[in-house]
């Protein structure tokens, strides 16, 4: 009976070493290089499915106009070791607002209602072309003002899209010629089959993931090339989104990406991911 108590006892203590081990294991972010200088490991989340702008490739690796930029940023930080997590957009900004990631990228727009939960960096990450997608034989709808004049009925935008309070903060600014903006359910539609199908007349989306879809001969709804259009509206400054309790972190972004944007290695990455230099109208920018 004796030697069972010991036995527990011992079993009783190895379990609790264990989980002391596995608590300090899960706190400790930060390790020393061979110079002793202290890094710490930080988690970017990225939308993995959001390609070209974030996504895992073919052998299981994330990139993407958005990705690649941070890897640079990473390596002008010694301080700094990035961790790259894959998630869904929706739980990318719930997980860092709730600190689980120290920074998040997704193209977002900049918003209001986000800088009550977010640090957004003195320094942007990145431009986005944001149009209508259209049937061909609307294709003279160039700008918002041609589609609220016509009537047309628009996708709908989840309200914690970015893009809804785009075609939101235009209806504030044109309170007699406004569009039809519906809330959606889901945080985006099926843009390209809800305008195929004549459920509605246009829907806003993104240039890069456009191309991807339409454009490429491998894209998902490249038989409808010859049937649908993108029209520009806006190019859109996007931005990291870091947790409320990384200033410092933030702060040493800004002095990286400052020094990639002088040597024009982020126009670069944009051509090679969107196959155009978005910052060639860098000054047409919004926020």
């Amino acid at each position: 009976m004796e030697n069972k108590r010991k036995v527990v006892s011992i079993i009783s203590c190895l379990a609790f070493v264990m989980l002391l081990a596995g608590c300090t294991t899960s706190a400790n972010h930060s390790s020393t290089d061979e110079n002793g200088t202290k890094i710490r490991k930080v988690k970017v989340a990225f939308d993995q499915s959001s390609k070209p702008i974030s996504y895992i490739d073919e052998n299981g690796n994330p990139t993407g106009y958005d990705v690649e930029v941070m890897k640079l940023v990473d390596k002008l930080l010694p301080e700094y070791e990035f961790e790259y997590v894959g998630t869904t957009s929706d739980d990318l900004l719930l997980g860092v607002e709730q600190g689980k990631f120290q920074v998040g990228v997704k193209n977002a727009f900049w918003t209001e209602e986000r800088t009550k939960k977010f640090i957004y960096p003195k320094e942007f990450l990145g431009l986005s072309s944001t149009g209508l997608v259209l049937k061909k034989e609307n294709k003279e709808i160039k700008s918002l003002e041609d589609f609220a004049s016509a009537g047309y009925t628009l996708a709908p935008i989840a309200a914690n899209n970015a893009q809804y309070t785009v075609i939101d903060e235009y209806n504030q600014s044109h309170p007699d010629n406004k569009i039809k903006l519906k809330a959606g359910e889901t945080f985006s539609v099926d843009v390209v089959q809800w305008v195929n199908e004549g459920r509605v007349d246009g829907g806003v989306m993104i240039e890069g993931p456009f191309k991807k879809q339409v454009e490429e001969k491998n894209g998902p709804y490249h038989h409808l090339v010859n049937d649908v259009v993108y029209n520009e509206f806006a190019v859109i400054k996007t931005w990291p989104l870091f947790n409320k309790k990384e200033q410092k972190f933030a702060d040493a972004y800004d002095q990286a990406i400052k020094q990639l944007q002088e040597k024009k290695e982020t126009n670069e990455l944009s051509k090679k991911f969107y196959g155009r230099d978005l910052f060639e109208v860098l000054d047409q920018a919004k926020k």
